[in-house]
């Protein structure tokens, strides 16, 4: 059943969105057709057990936290030498045939009604284009939330032998906004043959902010994609992110990290589908859950019948800090070509009491201690965000939170 479309939003809505913005008839004609799919399309599917929904998308009073003609953001953009980062509205402008080509190619538009909401309302976004050959290293983007409700696309093209590695933070301004919000951010990239693309997320919403982003890249042959996703704020997040390893030899690598605390509810999803001959596929996630936050994680490695010399490996490991916190991981292979290599495990667990132990009876005071042990138990994952301001930053809030 599809959830009900708020009052606020209707045609003469989107169409003033997109004559605001001047945009082309392609882009409005793709608005309008995402708003008509709104009453048809069904909520991003979660896992459910037998009388239990995991995470309740249905239950969000989209009334309250979608203000469609009010959006309002402070996003910073630093460029690297020989790329283009644009906001959305100058690439409409300057690289008009680019948008047209590559927008909602990688993650269809009316993939579920979140998603279509977020292509026929979003006022704010990037464009990184990455011409052949050209190594853009640091670009960043910094997005700051300041009204009711932000709906965001980013969209990276890498041409062939280029590379990009983009670091992106979203967080809250200083606007005075009161009562729930909602944050929504499609990011695509397409990648050229013999690239690679890092793309780095640090999540720290104020926990009024229910959050949904969706993740999704396209592999040519020889390509890397690599994903890192830091989620500490919100007070829910939806978190997909996805990969189609297309192109034989390609590669990807999703590493995610977590903290949830107070009620804070996290849906974190990693996917990967290998097409392509001789694809590897890395996913990590930690995460660490205090007082009563929740966490849902799913992670997919689906291996096609003519994805040969398959390598596919999964891990995801929870830390409960207290007894009322709760985890749930549901882990999934789907192989179809017997030529793999594959494996995916799960784990949720305490604090090691012996380890608390031997560290108090060594006086070390037991909150001191609790917090070396949550800290070094990120270690694994920090270790694969090679990006050092990323790592830090992540670090870092860790470390507040503990604190």
């Amino acid at each position: 059943m599809s959830t009900q479309l708020p009052a606020s939003i209707s045609e003469e809505t989107v169409r003033t969105i997109s004559e605001e913005r001047d945009e082309p008839d392609w882009l409005r004609q793709t608005r309008l057709e995402a708003l008509s799919a709104l009453d048809e399309l069904e909520m991003p599917s979660v896992i459910e057990t037998p009388g239990r929904r995991w995470t309740n998308l249905e239950g969000l009073d989209y009334e309250s936290i979608v203000d469609p003609l009010d959006q309002r953001d402070e996003t910073e953009r630093v460029s690297a030498e020989g790329a283009e980062v644009l906001d959305f509205e100058t690439a409409l402008e300057e690289r008009p045939e680019l948008l047209e080509e590559h927008f909602g190619s990688v993650t269809d538009p009316q993939t579920n009604y979140l998603t279509a909401l977020s292509t026929a309302l979003f006022t704010t976004g990037t464009v990184i284009y990455v011409p052949e050959g050209v190594d853009a290293e640091d670009v960043k983007v910094r997005a700051e939330m300041n009204s009711t409700s932000l709906f965001s696309h980013t969209l990276v093209v890498t041409e062939d032998n280029a590379s990009a590695t983009i670091l992106e933070r979203i967080s809250n301004g200083d606007a005075d906004v009161a009562g729930d919000r909602y944050f929504s951010n499609i990011v695509e990239i397409v990648t050229g043959e013999n690239s690679y693309v890092q793309y780095g997320t640090l999540q720290n919403l104020d926990e009024d902010v229910y959050n949904f982003t969706l993740k999704r890249g396209d592999a040519d042959t020889y390509s890397t994609i690599s994903w890192i996703e830091g989620n500490i704020g919100s007070r829910l997040t939806r978190s997909d992110i996805e990969t189609e390893l297309n192109g034989d030899s390609s590669e990807t690598k999703i590493v995610g990290a977590f903290f949830g605390h107070d009620d804070q509810h996290l849906d974190i999803n990693a996917r990967v589908w290998h097409n392509g001959e001789h694809t590897t596929a890395d996913l990590v996630t930690r995460g660490v859950l205090d007082d009563e936050a929740r966490s849902v994680y799913e992670g997919v490695q689906d291996v096609g019948r003519d994805a040969w010399d398959t390598s596919s490996y999964q891990r995801e490991n929870t830390l409960m800090l207290s007894d009322e916190s709760e985890a749930d991981a549901s882990p999934k292979l789907i192989i179809q070509n017997h030529d793999t290599e594959a494996s995916h495990s799960a784990t949720v667990g305490q604090v090691d009491a012996e380890d608390l132990f031997y560290m108090t009876s060594r006086s070390i005071p037991e909150a001191t201690a609790r917090n070396m042990l949550v800290e070094g138990f990120f270690v694994p994952v920090l270790e694969e965000v090679e990006v050092d301001e990323l790592r830090e930053d992540i670090d870092d809030l860790i470390v507040e939170r503990l604190d």
